[in-house]
């Protein structure tokens, strides 16, 4: 369920000092965005790129966006983590899936008070979501919760509005998110379903995929509302067998979220669907985007884990094709459209 910014736990730490691991596009546009308003540090593990941010005055992920003064930057680890230690720091890991697992070995036995991530997807090979991979590295000792929403990087760093879902076990946590986090031109909410936010989250960028493919093939703005449409079936489908609640995924981090991705010009994955239709390969839009698509690995991996659940994902194992078996983008709308009819409810 959601619960409105008003409504806090009883007891809240204050957030004092915030340290943002990862100066990639999304870590960078949190930290100027709360710079503002806290003692914010940004991390990275490239010292010459984060010299090149402290002179330059901007990131060459968001070119034209000048960073706060008072923003920190910093390529020493040890630093970042101890200033945002203890119960009144905030500690946001903002890496790919792919590297949230070596990120919390590095954060280990260190002295973290509480710790928030940003990734979307699922953990290659394991299929584990961000929350899962968490309790195996750092078990129950530190507070944690996802950060998710409908946003993209460049209108944060902008400015512009946005609203997000702070997902945790802990109402604390999600307490201190919120105070912390809420203001401004942002707008956090907070959920106990941290299934079903990070299932919203990772299944999005798969149907992204899937619609900048129809978009490519000019199969015109019904069959994107159809493949959105559906694909929310497929996401509230995985996500409830998951455990996460149906409400959550008409919310912010669900519908929102899908909304935004599939839609937007600033969508890598449906960028990636725009190229495949385009008839380039794989490789070479990933290299044209110079950013991670996270729809790329989070297609295999959903894949494989609705088939072990026996979920139906035919949208979701459409896209699969496409990026992994040779399938040809208009054969992936074909087989769609061939599928025998069925009630919408199922």
């Amino acid at each position: 369920m959601q619960v409105s910014p008003e409504v806090t736990p009883d007891s809240i730490p204050a957030v004092r000092k915030i340290t943002v691991l990862g100066a990639g596009a999304w870590g960078t546009a949190v930290a100027m965005a709360l710079a503002g308003r806290h003692d914010v540090l940004l991390w990275g593990r490239n010292a010459e790129a984060m010299a090149a941010m402290t002179a330059s005055g901007e990131n060459s992920y968001l070119p034209g966006f000048p960073l706060p003064p008072q923003l920190r930057i910093s390529a020493d680890f040890d630093a970042a983590v101890a200033h945002a230690s203890g119960e009144h720091g905030l500690l946001i890991a903002a890496c790919p899936v792919a590297g949230l697992r070596p990120m919390l070995h590095q954060l280990k036995d260190r002295a973290i008070g509480n710790l928030v991530w940003l990734c979307k997807g699922f953990e290659g090979g394991t299929g584990l979501l961000p929350h899962q991979i968490v309790q195996e590295v750092l078990g129950d000792k530190i507070p944690g919760g996802a950060l998710s929403g409908p946003s993209f990087a460049q209108e944060v760093a902008r400015g512009l509005p946005c609203a997000l879902t702070i997902a945790s076990h802990s109402a604390a946590l999600r307490g201190a998110v919120v105070s912390a986090l809420h203001g401004g031109t942002i707008r956090v909410y907070a959920s106990d379903d941290l299934v079903g936010v990070e299932v919203g989250g990772a299944v999005k960028n798969v149907l992204a995929i899937a619609t900048g493919v129809a978009d490519g093939l000019g199969l015109g703005l019904n069959a994107r509302a159809a493949l959105i449409t559906r694909g929310l079936a497929e996401i509230t489908r995985l996500g409830t067998a998951l455990g996460g609640q149906t409400e959550t995924f008409m919310g912010l981090t669900g519908m929102g979220d899908l909304i935004l991705t599939c839609t937007g010009d600033l969508s890598r994955n449906r960028r990636v669907g725009l190229g495949l239709a385009q008839g380039k390969a794989l490789a070479t839009i990933v290299a044209e985007l110079g950013h991670v698509a996270e729809g790329v690995p989070c297609a295999k991996a959903v894949r494989e884990l609705a088939h072990r659940m026996g979920v139906d994902m035919p949208i979701t194992n459409a896209v699969a094709g496409v990026l992994f078996d040779g399938d040809l983008p208009h054969v992936m709308v074909q087989q769609l459209l061939s599928r025998d009819p069925r009630d919408e409810t199922t």
